[in-house]
């Protein structure tokens, strides 16, 4: 795996997809990475732990075989999300995986963990950590980390509160490696607007609900397509962590979304299955504030070539402004 630095020449556009929980899969992550982002999925997508294994490899045979057929426009590389909080159980097992399969680019998530760090440096791999602060940004390269995501308020599921200005400024003034941002970038402006405020990448999840390939029902891609940022709210319920869902899947399930409670944050468990009766992330739907940029449902391919033309629409015009 070459350095980050090295990778945004091999991309169509600098984003990363973010992984999302039960919508990222490999149907998904390989359009992803066919139409030139990188693509990426939470291990705890892949039930029973046994089928991380299968979706290992489809993704690494499907993309070695894209481009040896398309050596111009070769396939972006992959990354699996890993959540390493203590309640998931399956860390240690899929972390196995993650180094037998050699997966480029690892996230990880709630909790920045040195073992694991050097489990994935012990093949070259890279590491990235989320953050939605700059106290937890540093904790997360004092332990190893390679690069880091800095979550920002609009970010679609778990997400912080802090102005994505804010967040990268305060990073930035320490740290010189590899940093993505995340929060409401559903457009090629807003691309554009990620790297001018100071990061590397864009990080980008909710516009990618929309698409077919996404594991996700009908209902929920017309919601996001229909949606806009003030049908985006901001709770800690569901989880225990605060992050962003849409309004109309929280007023659907029976609840007022204007009226939520407050949770108890020691007693979250992101490892919980899909299937059972919890209700996020299966009923209750994530979503950035970014979607009101959307419109209109694309395939994977379809979306990422809109981006790239806004993002070059948006340089031009930037050019323009500034003489």
């Amino acid at each position: 795996m070459k350095p980050l630095t090295d990778l945004r020449s091999q991309l169509r556009l600098p984003v990363f997809a973010s992984p999302m929980f039960i919508a990222s899969g490999p149907e998904l992550v390989k359009a992803q990475c066919r139409a030139g982002v990188v693509g990426s999925f939470p291990t705890l997508n892949a039930r029973p732990a046994s089928q991380l294994t299968d979706w290992l490899d489809e993704i690494t045979e499907s993309n070695a075989e894209y481009s040896e057929t398309h050596p111009d426009r070769p396939a972006a590389p992959f990354a699996v999300n890993l959540i390493v909080h203590r309640s998931n159980n399956r860390l240690e097992q899929d972390l196995a995986e993650v180094v037998r399969h050699q997966v480029p680019i690892v996230i990880t998530s709630l909790g920045a963990r040195e073992e694991v760090n050097d489990a994935v440096h012990s093949y070259g791999g890279v590491v990235l950590h989320d953050v939605i602060n700059n106290r937890f940004a540093h904790k997360a390269v004092e332990k190893g980390a390679d690069g880091v995501i800095a979550v920002a308020a609009g970010a679609g599921g778990h997400a912080g509160a802090q102005s994505p200005f804010a967040l990268v400024q305060e990073i930035r003034s320490w740290f010189d490696g590899p940093l993505l941002l995340s929060g409401a970038i559903a457009h090629g402006r807003s691309i554009l607007a990620a790297l001018a405020a100071g990061a590397d990448f864009a990080y980008v999840g909710s516009a990618f609900l929309s698409t077919p390939e996404a594991n996700v029902v009908d209902d929920y891609r017309q919601m996001i397509v229909d949606s806009g940022a003030e049908d985006v709210v901001y709770s800690n319920y569901f989880t225990g962590v605060s992050g962003n869902y849409l309004r109309g899947s929280i007023v659907n399930s029976g609840l007022d979304p204007d009226d939520l409670p407050e949770s108890d944050p020691s007693k979250m468990n992101f490892a919980s299955d899909p299937n059972s009766d919890a209700k996020a992330w299966r009923d209750i739907w994530g979503s950035g504030q970014g979607i009101g940029a959307l419109g209109t449902q694309r395939t994977t391919g379809e979306l990422v070539e809109t981006f790239a033309a806004q993002y070059e629409t948006a340089k031009a015009e930037l050019r323009a402004r500034l003489g």
